[in-house]
């Protein structure tokens, strides 16, 4: 949703040009001028601007604090937010105006960011200290001031006994870690506590395996961790015991670890369309494959996500082919309307050949802020785009910023995060799969992951310096669920293509595709059409029939996996052709009659075959008896119960006798014998 907010220009003590009229006319305001000193000299013009409690955007992050305490002073009620113009935009070497980017940046800003559910963590201060040596000992005496701290070492050779006992100490081996901050489970072998009489060194029990819950967790220990991607789980601290400005700064971070926490609920799951699982048989396991920390495990033909593990990557969403896994900060939606909004102002206040930067909130930021002060900063078709995490791109996200205008793709990746990008680097692979296919030109998505300031500004500038064949903008809402925004971000860009083919080759694993059917094996048993998740494939209820949707195939496998004569084959590809949108007959046969009551009730290729299958079976030596396999179930039933020749028939049910027959003799003793068995 886009909120009308009062825009505050400043170009920071005339340190940026600004076109503020131009600016004003791009968002549909009357902005006469900019201001130059806002945050100092024209406070007060601030300070007026905030007594009027209608939404209002500043165009400084720098000195927020400023406004913010000048609001509190005024009794502001409104809402109040900032947008950084200055190291994004402003300072730049590049001496063409800047003023097709601001307004982009402003108009991105005027939207909305929609809250988020969030999941509640509860930490007591109850920690365990893992390390050998010394420093495991001071770190747990001057955090035992303000936690309840237990310390296991690893090793404690030669290590003095502290003189005052003011936490247990134990000896023994980490074997296992699960949960989350909160509710930790630590799984010890050879656990030991110390002897208080131990004199110039530590000496320990005898151990025995151990397991014990905690709140907090400090890794000091030289050994490998147990936990995966752990600077995603919440509570959990893994530091270099050797480097003392860490450590010292991760003791003043766990001091404050007392209380109930909050995380955002990253991840939600959709079970009707999820395509894991079907009859227990594995189709998608994509979200299960790329999961760095652990947090979502396979639940019968479903998966579970644990909010708790889950540290909000958001590659499970950006993998899965059904949107059944969607990333909720922000949503979906709210971030194609940003990257529509940024892409198609930047165009319509008239600027060219943009480049969408993607970059987090943490490292990105830090590295554009830098490159400003320091590098000349970037160029004016540079778009910033600021997500949680550039992983949580989907392919969805790529083709409709292409579509919209992008004509080029980078994402600023944390260079510690490069090892666990395998999902998203997959999903560049099918985006520079259907680009490439289209014709066009270098490579659609760059990925710069460099730790200098001056390589990563040199890599991004040069990249949007490079001159590419311009494609017709589109401007399409994204609406509707993953999919249906995908094939309309597709439909678009390949009218636009330097070369648009009907069909492009996409690496196997690639979420589009058909399936080949051998119909000289196939039954139309229609077991396929119930395994499949994304309503590709369909039946017709009076007829014996399979069709299908190309547009809904997402290549799971579960259609090929469940056939039982084995003749289903996935064929991956992505066509533009429109008959994708319309569903296509696979396999079709004349239904068989009953030879009884005339209804339709088989297929009579399958009829055929039984009853030649079966003419020789003793249960079938008659005509008759093999004429019903040519019946429906109920006409079976009824020609059983009317042919004295079924199989299943007793002898005829004797007369009830009494002992009034034998007194009356009505009853022979021959009468007796025949009929009484």
């Amino acid at each position: 949703m886009v909120e009308t907010k009062r825009v505050m220009l400043c170009d920071c003590n005339g340190s940026m040009q600004i076109d503020a009229k131009a600016i004003g006319d791009s968002l549909g305001q009357d902005i006469a001028d900019a201001s130059t000193y806002l945050c100092r000299h024209q406070l007060d013009k601030a300070e007026q601007a905030l007594k009027d409690n209608s939404p209002l955007l500043i165009t400084c992050t720098q000195e927020a604090a400023v406004f913010l305490e000048v609001a509190e002073d005024v009794t502001r009620q409104g809402d109040l937010h900032f947008v950084n113009i200055r190291e994004t935009a402003g300072w730049s070497r590049d001496q063409r105006p800047a003023t097709a980017k601001i307004a982009a940046l402003l108009a991105e800003a005027m939207i909305d960011q929609p809250g988020h559910a969030t999941v509640e963590m509860e930490s007591k201060g109850n920690l365990v200290i893992l390390g050998e040596g010394d420093v495991a000992l001071r770190c747990a005496e001057k955090l035992s001031e303000r936690l309840n701290v237990t310390l296991v070492l690893d090793a404690a050779d030669g290590l003095t006994p502290p003189a005052l006992n003011s936490f247990p100490v134990y000896q023994g081996k980490v074997v296992k870690v699960d949960g989350h901050l909160g509710a930790f489970d630590v799984q010890f072998e050879e656990f030991s506590i110390a002897h208080p009489s131990a004199r110039d060194a530590m000496a320990f029990e005898t151990g025995a395996p151990r397991r014990q819950k905690f709140d907090l967790i400090l890794d000091l220990r030289s050994a490998p961790t147990l936990i995966n991607a752990l600077e995603k789980r919440d509570g959990y601290f893994r530091v270099d015991a050797s480097d003392g400005v860490p450590v010292a700064e991760t003791i003043f971070d766990l001091s404050d670890m007392v209380g109930e926490f909050s995380k955002p609920h990253y991840v939600r799951y959709d079970e009707s369309i999820c395509a894991h699982n079907r009859s227990g048989i594995d189709g998608c396991t994509r979200c299960l494959d790329h999961c760095p920390a652990g947090a979502i495990t396979t639940a019968g033909e479903n998966v579970s996500f644990d909010p708790y593990i889950c540290g909000g990557c958001g590659m499970c969403a950006s993998v899965c082919p059904t949107g059944a896994a969607s990333y909720q900060v922000p949503t979906a939606t709210t971030l194609l309307e940003r990257a529509r909004t940024l892409i198609g102002t930047y165009l319509r206040t008239g600027g060219s050949d943009p480049l969408l930067l993607i970059h987090d909130t943490r490292h990105g930021e830090e590295m554009i802020n830098y490159v400003g002060r320091h590098f000349g900063g970037l160029t004016v078709n540079v778009l910033p785009f600021a997500v949680n995490e550039v992983t949580q791109i989907g392919l969805e996200f790529l083709i409709s910023a292409s579509a919209w205008g992008g004509s080029r793709l980078a994402v600023l990746m944390p260079p510690v995060r490069t090892a666990e990008a395998d999902g998203l680097m997959e999903v560049i692979s099918w985006f520079d799969a259907v680009r490439g296919g289209l014709g066009y030109e270098g490579s659609g998505v760059m990925i710069v992951d460099d730790a200098d300031p001056e390589i990563v500004s040199g890599r991004i500038n040069d990249l949007a310096d490079a001159q590419v064949k311009r494609s017709k903008p589109a401007s399409f809402l994204p609406m509707g669920n993953k999919r249906e925004v995908l094939h309309m971000g597709l439909r678009l860009l390949h009218e636009a293509a330097p070369a648009p083919v009907d069909q492009v080759s996409m690496p196997v694993g690639a979420p589009f595709g058909s399936i080949d059917v051998n119909v000289t094996g196939c039954t139309l048993c229609l077991s396929c059409v119930s395994a499949c998740p994304a309503g590709a494939l369909s039946d017709t209820p009076d007829y014996p029939r399979l069709s299908f949707l190309e547009s809904n195939c997402i290549q799971c496998g579960l259609c090929r996996a469940t056939c039982p004569e084995k003749v289903i084959s996935l064929d991956t590809r992505l066509r533009f052709t429109p008959d994708v949108l319309e569903k296509r007959v696979l396999h079709e046969e004349e239904p068989f009659a009953c030879v009884r009551c005339g209804k339709p009730y088989g297929v009579r290729s399958t009829i055929d075959h039984m009853v030649e299958k079966l003419s020789g079976h003793s249960m079938f030596s008659d005509e008759q008896a093999l004429n019903r396999l040519k019946m429906c179930a109920d006409c079976r039933v009824i020609d059983m119960v009317e042919t004295a020749s079924d199989p299943m028939a007793g002898g005829a049910r004797p007369l009830p006798r009494s002992t009034d027959d034998y007194i009356a003799g009505t009853l022979t003793d021959d009468e007796d014998d025949s009929t009484v068995h």
